[in-house]
């Protein structure tokens, strides 16, 4: 795992500025850091390196291919690299490598075939530029699903891009402006869905998707790979037909290919073992390949109907793992929260990043590298709110839309204060189950009222999913978060706090074959009731008995509302929620927050939105604002 950073016709000093955006992303590659400037200075490329495979020289980057015609900056692992190589010396496209780095064989792949065919060949999770000096580009690339971060954009009058969103501040002439369109959908998700983030003018590279920028002209033309949606209508047009054991042992085989693939390191490897189902299998399967012990690591929490490490235990202790558990204090996870605005440099409110950061810093005190379970819940409908989504379009897609539309409209227009009928107003205007997904979070009437409207708010991303892409109402809502929520939130959420510790993290069901079959599998494997994972619980329950996973699972979450009534978290909120500053600032509506807040502290209503509020006023008073006096 490392961080890329690079210029295109930027004017100043351009060495300079790429050591600080090197440094600005140290934690993302402590091991080394490299910097490449062109003949001509038109372009100039930074990376920092965290050594996972070849802790050589030959794997230190920026990369310059054998021909002499491209350079390559990477982040991320290549785990079929192997496969990739040997078709290289098939085709006569190569015939010696310096060394034994994914970094030289992709590079070379990209030059012999083109970026994307290349990647299309190619399993793995990444962030890529490279420059092409015979045709004057630099290309970027991101991996299927979004596990790596590639931020862009214009900044100076340069175009530049980075792994973390904090490296295009150091730029000196950074002068973007906050995207005021991108609040609403924050304060309702928590989050920013890409390609927009938190500043005018810089963006994230989508999944699946390809950029090329015209070095001269700064002109950029983007492309995409792979898809998505386009994965899932495949795999729904072609629904597998086997028995259910007959695709628990498909998933089986798929999953221990994914983990034996990913558990090449020539460094420290283990994985994240919560109570959950995800996980659990995770770890079993890397078990079941393994000729050594395998490496696990839980933290456990004081408040009991938070932990999870006691059940853990037991499940490293069936499975044979060299087990790792960590007790952590409230003390300790409140001490996280000042560190955020760093780490992510956006605003950001998942506040599960604070045990999964806390987990990260423990894992790292014994190994480099770490899978995790992550994926499971959205490929093989683990959500309950998968239900409610089946349910609730039972009733509501029975009408037309035409019909029931201006019937919606009607019933909102009168503001009704009974909150179960302004929400069955709002899921009647739905246009189809994945918007039914969503209306979940929109259904308070002062989420959109938190922000100031001085640009117009922006329409939600991918506006295509109102409609039913797919026949069942659960895919088209699975089909929704993994093309919202898993890569914007969750695979963030991971990344960062992981890299924050300089750790890299792997996730195995995110596959690209493994992905692929799992679009395929009929609803009844999935769900049965409402409890989801079906095919994944089959395989499961062949290396871990029933009886130890049963009962109900905790989540991986922390008491934010009751934190925020003791006195130095409370007070640490006031500070932020301070009525004059807001009003100067002109930002966010400081009625509507008062009023959020007053409603928590003196009748008890904890909104999500408060921790949205907090993490978005720390970010602006710690990384906005301090850099904009």
């Amino acid at each position: 795992m490392c961080g890329i950073n690079g210029l295109i016709g930027y004017k100043g000093d351009r060495h300079a500025i790429i050591a600080k955006m090197n440094e600005r992303m140290l934690h993302r590659g402590p091991d080394d850091e490299g910097i490449y400037i062109s003949d001509d200075m038109k372009v100039a490329l930074g990376h920092r390196r965290l050594s996972i495979v070849d802790l050589s020289k030959n794997g230190a980057q920026p990369m310059v291919s054998h021909s002499g015609k491209s350079v390559i900056v990477y982040n991320g692992e290549i785990y079929n690299a192997g496969e990739v190589k040997d078709k290289l010396i098939k085709d006569g496209k190569a015939t010696t490598f310096r060394g034994t780095s994914d970094t030289e064989i992709l590079l070379e792949a990209i030059e012999s075939y083109g970026m994307k065919e290349a990647l299309r060949l190619c399993k793995g999770m990444f962030g890529i530029a490279v420059y092409d000096k015979e045709a004057g580009t630099v290309t970027l690339a991101r991996d299927r699903v979004g596990e790596k971060p590639l931020y862009y954009g214009t900044v100076a009058g340069s175009f530049a891009f980075a792994s973390d969103i904090g490296c295009l501040r150091v730029i000196d002439g950074f002068d973007n402006e906050i995207n005021r369109e991108v609040l609403d959908i924050y304060f309702t998700e928590g989050y920013i869905p890409a390609p927009h983030t938190i500043y005018k003018n810089i963006y994230k590279l989508e999944a699946g998707t390809i950029i090329t920028v015209d070095i001269d002209t700064l002109k950029t033309k983007e492309e995409t790979y792979w898809s998505m949606t386009e994965a899932a209508i495949k795999g729904q047009n072609n629904i597998f037909t086997g028995s259910r054991e007959e695709a628990s042992l498909e998933l089986e085989r798929l999953l221990k290919e994914s983990v034996k693939g990913q558990m090449i390191s020539d460094v420290p490897l283990g994985a994240f073992l919560s109570a959950g189902i995800d996980s659990s299998t995770v770890v079993a399967l890397m078990q079941s390949v393994s000729d050594n012990q395998v490496r696990t690591f839980t933290i456990g929490m004081e408040d009991e109907k938070y932990n999870e490490a006691v059940k853990a235990k037991e499940i490293a202790k069936h499975l044979g793992t060299i087990h790792t558990e960590e007790y952590i204090t409230e003390k300790d996870a409140k001490a996280v929260i000042p560190q955020l605005p760093f780490m992510f440099g956006e605003p950001f409110a998942d506040s599960s990043q604070i045990p999964t950061y806390l987990v990260s810093k423990m894992t790292r005190k014994h190994v480099t590298v770490s899978l995790s379970g992550d994926g499971g819940d959205e490929l093989f409908a683990g959500y309950k709110s998968y239900e409610s989504v089946d349910r609730v379009w039972g009733k509501v897609g029975k009408l037309p839309y035409l019909l029931r539309k201006p019937i919606s409209a009607a019933i909102l227009a009168t503001n009704p204060k009974d909150e179960v009928r302004r929400s069955k107003a709002i899921y009647l205007g739905a246009k189809g189950p994945g918007e039914i997904h969503r209306f979940e979070h929109e259904t308070d009437p002062l989420v959109k009222k938190i922000a100031i409207k001085k640009d117009k708010p922006l329409l939600y991303k991918y506006d295509d999913m109102a409609k039913a892409l797919l026949t069942e109402p659960i895919h088209n809502a699975m089909l929704m978060d993994m093309l919202v929520y898993h890569p914007d939130d969750i695979l963030v959420k991971v990344d960062r706090t992981a890299m924050a510790v300089s750790l890299e993290t792997r996730v195995p069901m995110l596959d690209r074959d493994l992905l692929e079959f799992a679009w395929s599998l009929p609803i009844e494997y999935l769900r049965e009731g409402n409890v989801g994972k079906q095919v994944l619980r089959d395989v499961l329950y062949r290396h871990v008995q029933k009886e130890l996973m049963e009962g109900p699972k905790k989540g991986f979450s922390i008491p934010i509302a009751k934190w925020l009534m003791d006195g130095e978290i409370r007070q640490w909120a006031e500070d932020l929620l301070d009525k004059d500053k807001m009003r100067q600032q002109d930002i966010l509506d400081p009625d509507v927050v008062e009023k959020i807040w007053t409603d928590f502290t003196e009748r008890g209503i904890y909104r999500i939105q408060i921790w949205y509020i907090l993490m978005f006023r720390q970010w602006y008073e710690k990384e906005y604002k301090k850099e904009n006096l």
